[in-house]
């Protein structure tokens, strides 16, 4: 056995980040967690795919899910993890430290040794978070297996300097294209340059100002980028089609057709076409177990800039927030390490709550 459940949470973070999970190739570390968690009398567990399901039965009055993913975006030089001061405080530095296998290696601990919690819970390990949602696990769940999400709460583990963060922004990607007609560049005249005609897309996203939105007490801030830019065949031919891919980040209050058409105003006179699309979800923290929890955790709720997979469980009508060690910013960062005394304090915070203590 790699996984020893009976291990630190620290400990847990080391083995489980020295096991390559790049997304796609979860399934040893799947397999790990499986044999590690079936070993518990007091869980339920089910495998789809390289996600893993444990389930205490207990009849009580409230199910929680709580969840994490186990793959991480591709190692460059990190792995093994190694032990670093930063500041004078212990660290984990290694891929996946922070999203967000910190996260998982409290649940997994937790899950293990919390045999009669005070609500019923659902715990969940799921693969390929960092791609498509095509190949995500906790969508490929929720569409075979949606009895499974049936809760009154959810906790999703991503990394969150250990405080909660309630609901998340919602995405979108568009292309805003120009055209144009080819020519020889040294009878520019004679054609009309796609890329040059670009330039007032790049003004209005260079001037665009993001808006601060408030919602259910918690204050989420919008942003419309530029992120790719294609555009040119060769040295010498004048382009005719020019693409500026944009991403715009909107607060929970927004639906997708919203968001949408608000690209399509910012873009007015441009063709524009949507390529990716998924919803926010609202903090959702005034139904009375997510008040016990934030109580349990001594955490004030904040809001979530980016999307996370809170907003599959939010359309699924469960309320979710994101609460787990690490520093979000250096998520995917080549020097991402997560402070030991985070990892602490997140177990505590779960621990007692999970408790009723």
């Amino acid at each position: 056995m790699v996984l020893d459940l009976t291990a630190s949470a620290a400990d847990l973070t080391r083995a489980l980040c020295d096991i390559p999970s790049v997304s796609g190739g979860e399934g040893p570390l799947a397999d790990e967690i499986e044999a590690a968690i079936a070993a518990h009398e007091h869980l339920e567990v089910t495998r789809h795919g390289n996600t893993i399901v444990a389930r205490t039965n207990l009849g009580r009055a409230q199910r929680v899910v709580i969840a994490g993913h186990i793959d991480t975006v591709p190692i460059n030089g990190n792995v093994p993890t190694r032990d670093v001061d930063v500041d004078g405080a212990p660290h984990i530095r290694g891929r996946g430290t922070v999203d967000m296998k910190a996260g998982v290696a409290v649940q997994l601990k937790l899950a293990a040794e919390l045999t009669a919690p005070a609500v019923d819970v659902t715990w969940m390990w799921y693969d390929n978070e960092e791609v498509e949602e095509s190949k995500n696990g906790l969508f490929l769940l929720s569409a075979a297996r949606p009895d499974l999400f049936a809760a009154d709460f959810a906790i999703l583990g991503e990394p969150s300097d250990g405080r909660v963060e309630g609901g998340c922004n919602g995405t979108l990607r568009a292309i805003v294209r120009t055209h144009g007609v080819r020519a020889h560049s040294a009878r520019s005249w004679v054609g009309e340059n796609a890329i040059h005609g670009a330039a007032p897309i790049l003004a209005r996203l260079a001037e665009y100002r993001a808006r601060e939105i408030e919602v259910e007490g918690l204050r989420y801030r919008e942003g419309l980028n530029a992120v790719a830019i294609r555009g040119g065949i060769a040295g010498n031919v004048i382009p005719d089609l020019c693409e500026v891919e944009v991403n715009y980040r909107f607060a929970p209050s927004k639906g997708v057709a919203e968001a949408q058409a608000h690209v399509r105003g910012a873009f007015e006179g441009f063709e524009v076409e949507f390529t990716d699309a998924a919803a926010g979800a609202k903090p959702g923290l005034d139904a009375p177990v997510a008040q016990q929890f934030l109580a349990a955790v001594g955490a004030e709720a904040h809001a979530k800039y980016g999307w996370t997979d809170v907003a599959r469980f939010s359309a699924m009508g469960v309320p979710a927030v994101n609460y787990g060690p690490g520093d979000p910013h250096l998520a995917h960062h080549d020097e991402e390490r997560v402070p030991l005394a985070q990892i602490d304090e997140v177990e505590r915070g779960l621990r007692a709550w999970l408790s009723g203590s």
